[in-house]
């Protein structure tokens, strides 16, 4: 997985993660948005409305000071755990 920091501040942070579809993106959104300081979570895969934009550009809103990397690492984190766990009862289950 390749990531590229397209814009970056002090609350607002986008950034294009290659070879990713929307199966990934909606994990990884849905993520973000159960973090508390997280305002907004959303990303784009339109290449016809994004200027030729091909991979999907994430971008993170947050308040209270969070550092939205900071807010992303924590929601990779969650997504992490969620698979494991996942992983864990489908092999209990089979």
């Amino acid at each position: 997985m390749e990531l590229r920091v397209t814009e970056s501040s002090e609350d607002e942070l986008s950034i294009e993660i290659a070879g990713e579809d929307h199966t990934f993106m909606n994990v990884l959104k849905g993520a973000l948005l159960e973090h508390e300081d997280v305002s907004a979570a959303t990303y784009d895969v339109n290449p016809e409305q994004s200027g030729g934009q091909t991979e999907p550009i994430l971008t993170i809103k947050t308040e209270g000071g969070v550092d939205p990397l900071e807010a992303l690492e924590d929601a990779a984190v969650t997504v992490r755990e969620k698979a494991t766990s996942f992983r864990d009862a489908f092999e209990a289950a089979a």
